[in-house]
């Protein structure tokens, strides 16, 4: 199979399949997607689209990246760590428990397991964006000298991604407190700083 050729898209049909693809993701969901559909909600044929991407989870992962980027990826920092955690661990538990968002977010996760590339570009376009915004803000942060932000970032995310992988237990707002909270009294030094 030739590898398919981002220079030769045409931006018009490019932004029609990746919001046909939004489309469609809300009304069927992951599983019932299919390239052929895509490419009749969007008004290109299925050659323009398998020219441009290897296959559904490709163009799904074009259309989250996207759509990531025009949310804009950015943590405030409002001088309050707390308040700025809470707002991305709430955001965050709030896209895994709508039941539309998790259902594509799991699909992509299974096929990240099933292929090494597509795995490595969730990694990098849309995950670690996002994990750096928040290692960005912890960059301005009082915290305990030393400590590996990457692993500070693990801490925070880490429990979320088990809960809502293996459903051990409702993703509220309460849990996301719960866990900057904790986060929070691990990383921050137990006493005043001159």
């Amino acid at each position: 199979m030739s590898v398919p050729d981002p220079a030769r898209r045409n931006e018009r049909s490019r932004r029609a399949i990746l919001e046909a693809t939004r489309a469609l993701l809300t009304e069927t969901g992951y599983a019932d997607l299919t390239i052929g559909a895509i490419a009749a909600r969007a008004g290109v044929g299925k050659q323009t689209i398998y020219r441009w991407w290897n296959g559904k989870g490709a163009v799904v992962l074009d259309a989250m990246v996207e759509a990531a980027e025009n949310a804009g990826r950015e943590l405030p920092d409002t001088g309050d760590l707390r308040t700025d955690l809470l707002l991305v661990m709430r955001a965050t538990v709030a896209e895994f428990a709508d039941p539309a968002l998790s259902e594509t977010t799991r699909a992509i996760t299974v096929e990240t397991l099933l292929d090494e590339e597509l795995a490595a570009q969730v990694r990098d376009r849309l995950l670690r964006p996002q994990l750096d915004a928040v290692k960005k803000r912890l960059r301005t942060a009082r915290l305990r000298p030393g400590l590996d932000l990457d692993q500070v970032v693990e801490l925070l995310f880490g429990p979320l991604y088990h809960r809502w992988m293996l459903r051990t237990g409702p993703l509220t707002d309460d849990y996301a407190d719960g866990l900057v909270d904790l986060a929070i009294a691990a990383v921050t030094p137990a006493w005043p700083q001159p």
